[in-house]
Parts: structure tokens; C-alpha cells; sequence
């Protein structure tokens, strides 16, 4: 394999051409459809790199990123139809490793992905290196 991904976004298209792509290129893939269960997921199986939409049903995709933040430094790419400056630099700032806009090209977002697999992440410790 070339690493997982977590892939988050409500939109059944683009999850089933993610999905299908990520694949053809030998990563193993779970694909979510709500924050709920991207969090269940992510707790369950650490991925090497979280895709995130913002718009999510149940809750917005910035309190996801922020949840993981709390426990890991895996990259996370942002995949939004969200364009303002504004909301790049929000998601900049909460931790993304990476912001991409609907429509995305694909050969773009899967360079990102192993840009940002290479750089890595790794669990936060659970205890201050300083006590």
C-alpha cells in the first residue's frame, strides 16, 4: 500500500471518485460521510492523512480538524467548496496542512496527498516532554 486515508465529505460523488482513485494508486481508503464517524474512524485506524470537507451535516468540518489537532500532528487536507480567503486562512490557522477548492483537479489533489504523506505526522505525546 501507499499509505491510508481518511476521506470525509457528504457528497457521494466525489467520495466514490476519491474513493476509486486513491484505490487505482494502492492506498487503502475509508471513506465517511459525516463528522461523527470521521472522528470514530480516525480513533479506531490513524490514518497517514485525513481528506476533510468543511460542510458536514452533523458538524462543521473546523471542529473536526480542531478534535484531531488535540491528539495527532497527521496531516490533514482541507477540500472545500469554501473559497474565501477567509476560510483558507481559518483552516490554515486551526492546523491543515493543506487547503484544495471544489472543483480540484485530481492529479493535483493526489500530489498533495503524497506531499503530504512524505512530511508525515505522528500521535501527540500524552504527556508534556517538560513536567
Amino acid at each position: 500500500m501507499s499509505g491510508s486515508v481518511l476521506v470525509v465529505d457528504d457528497d457521494p460523488t466525489i467520495l466514490r471518485t476519491l474513493r476509486i482513485n486513491l484505490r487505482a494508486r494502492n492506498y487503502d481508503v475509508e471513506a465517511v460521510t459525516n463528522a461523527t464517524d470521521s472522528l470514530s474512524a480516525f480513533e479506531d485506524a490513524p490514518p497517514d492523512v485525513v481528506v476533510l470537507d468543511l460542510g458536514l451535516p452533523d458538524l462543521d468540518g473546523l471542529e473536526v480538524l480542531r478534535r484531531i489537532r488535540r491528539t495527532s500532528r497527521i496531516p490533514v487536507i482541507v477540500l472545500s467548496a469554501r473559497q474565501q480567503s477567509d476560510d483558507k486562512v481559518e483552516a490554515l490557522d486551526e492546523g491543515a496542512d493543506d487547503y484544495v477548492t471544489k472543483p480540484f483537479g485530481m492529479d493535483e489533489l493526489m500530489a498533495r496527498i503524497r506531499a503530504a504523506i512524505r512530511r508525515g505526522g505522528e500521535p501527540l505525546p500524552a504527556t508534556p516532554p517538560f513536567t
